[in-house]
């Protein structure tokens, strides 16, 4: 009878064990089933002509291209997901004549994997990220101003200990710029086509038989709550520089439909290993020439955000700035910003920054910039007009004029956007010193 009760037992363990096993199977392969039929899918199309007028003594330069993104999301198993997106731009033959290779190079079109990573994420909580994948951080971001955003390959982690409070961390071994179809190990600072890579826009300053870049490393933090947005970062730049950069600002919150901000920054950068050292034999041109990086910079920035409430005009801000690169003699550059992934993009983090350029790619010195953004019609057209001026170390004094206008179709075209922005140009710094330069940018997008 005992011998029975035992085997009874067991067959009863066993029956259960098996029906948890395959209950515990079902469920896996649900799961794994749902990550990617609860999925999602979503993209950008975007089609882009601008022209650029350099005066009588040069030749203009016009270019389009039709291109976006198309990006998959697996929904999350345990905390795990994937996501891949395809980035493509094309020309569609149009640029046969002289065409500006800023916009999308030189080919006819350009093809990569812009997003392909592996994620586990705690929600709110914790979030790390490996493969190739966008970022927006001061020195290092999507630089999104023509038809597909540079794009990183490394990991990226961010932890959120509090409400309104992130650590990150991140280490990038390679770049797509945003005319490359693929990865290098390279920055804005090599030249067009170094090993194979066709980036075009930024700034030569190191010959093609330097070595390549070993990528970036880079510590950060953030805060944003009761009215309080700051964030400071640690970047090493490997064979480039090193920075810290940090800034604040405060808005008060008056519920009386003006609140007025302050704020500021401030960007330390050194390095006297630099491949644009010229005493370690690098060829860096005109103004990058000095030994060892040596750059310190500050900006102030002040305004007020404003809300008419009315259906014809609505939300704004009126805002002005100042920042100053402070002149370092015998410096790499006379104490320029080094930015290898912003530098003739114009998408640093300082605040007079224009369209084209500002005092990253113009060098030492200082500059203030008026800024007026303003929403009307019920938040369907977007305005903005800035004026920059520069005096500038070497190039003397420079200006900027900047007009921005986009439209956002309602009911069926929402997700559509209709936008041209201008710049005019004017003293030093300019191709051939033709005096001045005239930008013009048409954007159509569309987000799905």
């Amino acid at each position: 009878m005992l011998f029975k009760h035992r085997v009874t037992t067991m067959a009863v363990l066993l029956a259960l064990s098996g029906f948890s096993a395959a209950a515990y199977a079902d469920s896996s392969v649900n799961s794994l089933k749902d990550l990617f039929t609860q999925g999602t899918v979503d993209g950008q199309v975007r089609a882009y002509y601008f022209s650029r007028d350099f005066g009588k003594n040069a030749a203009n330069l016009s270019a389009f291209s039709l291109g976006g993104y198309l990006n998959a999301h697996t929904a999350s198993l345990a905390g795990f997901s994937a996501d891949v997106g395809f980035y493509t731009a094309n020309s569609l033959g149009a640029n046969r004549k002289n065409p500006d290779v800023t916009l999308m190079g030189p080919g006819t079109s350009i093809n990569r994997l812009g997003q392909a990573y592996l994620q586990y994420e705690i929600p709110q909580v914790l979030l790390f990220r490996a493969g190739n994948q966008t970022l927006n951080t001061p020195w290092v971001n999507g630089s999104d101003s023509r038809v597909i955003p540079a794009t990183y390959q490394g990991v990226f982690a961010q932890v959120s200990p509090y409400c309104g409070w992130n650590i990150y961390g991140m280490r990038i071994f390679r770049w797509a710029s945003r005319t490359s179809g693929d990865y290098y190990r390279d920055n804005l600072y090599y030249p067009a086509t170094f090993q194979g890579d066709n980036m075009y826009g930024g700034a030569t300053a190191v010959p093609s038989t330097d070595p390549a870049s070993n990528g970036i490393l880079a510590f950060g933090t953030s805060y944003k709550r009761y009215g309080i947005n700051a964030q400071a970062w640690y970047y090493d730049m490997y064979q480039f520089t090193n920075i810290f950069y940090g800034d604040a600002q405060y808005t008060l919150k008056t519920g009386m439909g003006v609140d007025p901000f302050l704020g500021g920054q401030i960007n330390r950068e050194w390095d006297s290993q630099s491949l644009l050292n010229t005493s370690l034999g690098a060829s860096a041109i005109n103004r990058f020439k000095g030994n060892g990086v040596n750059s310190t910079a500050w900006g102030v920035i002040g305004g007020i955000d404003y809300d008419l409430k009315n259906p014809i005009l609505g939300k704004g801000q009126l805002a002005a700035s100042y920042n100053e690169i402070l002149y370092h003699p015998g410096a790499v550059g006379g104490g320029a910003i080094i930015s290898p992934y912003t530098v003739g993009y114009a998408t640093d983090p300082l605040y007079t920054t224009s369209m084209i350029r500002g005092l990253v790619e113009l060098g030492p010195g200082h500059g203030w910039k008026i800024k007026w953004t303003q929403n009307f019609l019920n938040k369907q057209f977007l305005f903005m007009a800035a004026y920059a001026q520069y005096q500038l170390q070497t190039l003397g004094q420079a200006n900027d004029i900047y007009g921005d206008l986009t439209y956002f179709p309602q009911g069926f075209l929402k997700g559509l956007s209709i936008r041209d922005r201008v710049e005019v140009a004017h003293g030093g710094g300019l191709p051939n010193n033709t005096g001045y330069f005239i930008y013009n940018r048409v954007m159509l997008t569309y987000d799905f």
